[in-house]
């Protein structure tokens, strides 16, 4: 296990510039129906406030074809757009979503980064548009009626999290927020709603725009995690997200602000030195929450796989990707569902669970570890 060369280890301290890395769309695409809801014309004022330069009210519902010259194209134009809807009762519906949470909530479909292994690719189907949902009050209303019936947590060793929502299944909230303000809205009816029972709202991010979350009503009913990993795989796969040390900055300025907080450590790649690597990530994350008295630290661990529907879609975005897919390194095995997925061998899987396991006990001592997969 390699030292730490400062308060931050080897990776170093965060960049110096108080701004938050922002995403800004090229164009907005605004419904008919989304542009008549008053969070549908919040949205659009964000986004002139935001100086984008192209936004325009459609006059139905249907949006436009984004379909380019071929699929690296189509891909690039998707990933400049942003799209205001109404979601359909189809997307409001929620779903259970083991290991995470008793029920995904989306607040939106979509993200503006550019990761090459994106979990999207494999789940979502046409151009990686990003969708906000307008007609939020309805999203919120509808998790009412979920509360008590839960089977992660609300029937687990997790009941202490009461019923918990996961707002970040197809998007990352938080690099929207600047754009449509409905994580600050959810985190504020989640922590101030008369509830029937414990209720948790739970989202992962890549990003660092954190100031808007800080004075928030949250009471301690949302748990932010951030999705990190070793400094090499976040540098090269991880386009258009705030780098490593800023996220964990930002992740200890919530926890100061009182918010659970938790890791996403995902997804872990046994890469060469992939021990000082993680390490070095461990180490850091320590430095930030060492100071928090009332630390509430979880940890999840998500290692690397794909299904070869979503390496088809990857390799035509990112052609020349040096992210390693070569089924022949890898375990098939079957979910619940039938569907086949690639995941390291059972030995390789081994090795990182027990040194994971090892070394968050010792380096972040008061962490809790909810999964591994």
């Amino acid at each position: 296990m390699t030292s730490s060369s400062g308060p931050l280890g080897p990776l170093g301290p965060p960049s110096a510039s108080p701004d938050p890395v922002l995403w800004t769309p090229r164009r907005v695409l605004v419904t008919r129906s989304a542009a008549e809801l008053p969070h549908g014309a919040q949205i659009v004022e964000r986004c002139e406030a935001a100086g984008v330069p192209d936004i325009e009210v459609l006059p139905g519902d249907r949006l436009p074809s984004l379909r380019a010259a071929d699929d690296r194209a189509t891909y690039a134009l998707a990933k400049r757009t942003l799209a205001v809807v109404v979601a359909p009762p189809s997307k409001r519906r929620m779903q259970p979503i083991p290991p995470s949470a008793d029920w995904r909530m989306d607040l939106a479909q979509g993200c503006p980064g550019h990761c090459q292994y994106c979990y999207l690719a494999g789940s979502l189907s046409g151009p990686p548009i990003t969708r906000v949902f307008a007609n939020l009050p309805e999203i919120l209303a509808g998790m009412d009626e979920h509360v008590g019936r839960g089977a992660v947590t609300s029937a687990s060793d997790r009941a202490d999290e009461g019923t918990t929502f996961e707002a970040s299944c197809y998007t990352d909230p938080l690099a929207l927020e600047h754009l449509t303000g409905s994580l600050s809205a959810a985190i504020g009816h989640v922590g101030t709603h008369p509830w029937a029972g414990p209720v948790g709202l739970r989202f992962t991010t890549k990003y660092d725009n954190v100031a808007p979350l800080v004075d928030l009503p949250h009471h301690g009913r949302t748990r932010v995690r951030v999705s990190v990993n070793a400094d090499e795989i976040a540098g090269r796969f991880e386009g258009g997200t705030a780098r490593l040390p800023r996220r964990v900055t930002a992740l200890g300025e919530l926890a100061r602000a009182g918010y659970p907080v938790g890791l996403t450590i995902a997804p872990i790649m046994p890469i060469p030195n992939w021990r000082s690597g993680y390490g070095d990530l461990l180490r850091m994350v320590a430095d930030i929450t060492g100071d928090v008295p009332d630390l509430d630290l979880t940890v999840e661990c998500i290692t690397h796989r794909f299904t070869a529907a979503s390496k088809e879609v990857l390799t035509s975005w990112y052609p020349a990707t040096k992210l390693d897919m070569d089924e022949a390194n890898r375990t098939r095995k079957f979910g619940k569902y039938g569907a086949a997925k690639y995941v390291y061998p059972k030995e390789t899987m081994a090795q990182l669970r027990s040194w994971f396991h090892d070394e968050l006990a010792a380096t972040l001592p008061r962490a809790r570890l909810l999964y591994w997969t």
